[in-house]
């Protein structure tokens, strides 16, 4: 089975992604189940993890009511204001909902690039642990270092790289070099794991395979293929590719792996992680 390990749906019109303008003319309209279906099935994706894409739990809420009309989302990674006092009890409130499989606090949108260092998070990192959750980190390269400290911190807890920590890859080399370094210390930590999504986002655009084979390959060669995920962070794949696009140049660039090895990144993977 193929899961896609990361996809987002969303409404506009609820009124809580505040990074969501109408600027951003291609995403600036309600994403569903229906939109994804075609493509999909296409891709041979047969169900997917459903993101967080508003700091709110009102938006948690609204994902895990589309995850029990649609059999195609398997779980959801919600959004917990995690340093609240009562973040331990809404944890485990949501927790009682099977689909509802972690949390994402938006690192890279916090002011303070160190903000997951805070030991008054404590609480609510044991209540995941406690309730099998996982944690979704969206950080870039200047997050990975406290991420690295966070991880040390918390060896029972399951953490998750979203879009390989987002290299800026329109930077080039120089750019590259300190992102290889952060990951490479990361991936030291069994109980960390990454997402093979989001690398076309930061791609120049005309992006093809050999514009992102040397990331994914460092990827592949810091956590190997037991501690990847394919992802497509589609609808905002959007912006800068497409699902079909980047299924096919994923499966490209994974092709050198055994059969095995290319389940588990395009699916196996992900079910295990999130016990899905």
């Amino acid at each position: 089975m193929q899961i896609d390990a990361h996809q987002h749906y969303w409404d506009p019109a609820r009124g809580d992604y505040g990074w969501l303008t109408p600027e951003l003319r291609p995403l600036y309209r309600t994403f569903g189940p229906a939109d994804l279906e075609p493509l999909r099935t296409r891709a041979g994706v047969e169900r997917t993890v459903l993101v967080q894409a508003a700091p709110t739990v009102d938006e948690t809420r609204y994902l895990l009511t589309l995850a029990q009309r649609d059999a195609s989302i398997a779980g959801v990674v919600g959004w917990v204001p995690l340093l609240s006092d009562d973040a331990p009890a809404l944890i485990a409130s949501l927790a009682r909902d099977p689909k509802f499989k972690g949390v994402r606090p938006m690192l890279q949108d916090l002011p303070d690039d160190d903000w997951i260092a805070n030991p008054a998070l404590q609480p609510a990192i044991l209540a995941l642990i406690e309730h099998d959750l996982a944690f979704d980190a969206l950080v870039t390269t200047r997050h990975l270092a406290a991420l690295d400290a966070f991880a040390a911190r918390y060896p029972s807890l399951p953490i998750v790289i979203d879009h390989g920590a987002k290299p800026a890859i329109r930077d080039g080399a120089a750019a590259m070099q300190t992102w290889e370094s952060g990951i490479a210390r990361l991936a030291r930590r069994p109980n960390v794991y990454c997402k093979l999504s989001g690398l076309a986002t930061e791609a120049p655009e005309g992006w093809t395979e050999t514009t992102l084979r040397p990331y994914v390959e460092h990827l592949l060669n810091a956590f190997g293929p037991s501690r990847m995920m394919w992802g497509s962070d589609w609808p905002v794949l959007d912006l800068n590719g497409d699902y079909l696009l980047w299924h096919s140049v994923a499966s490209t660039l994974l092709a050198a792996l055994t059969d095995a090895e290319r389940d588990a990144i395009f699916g196996l993977n992900a079910m295990a992680f999130y016990r899905l």
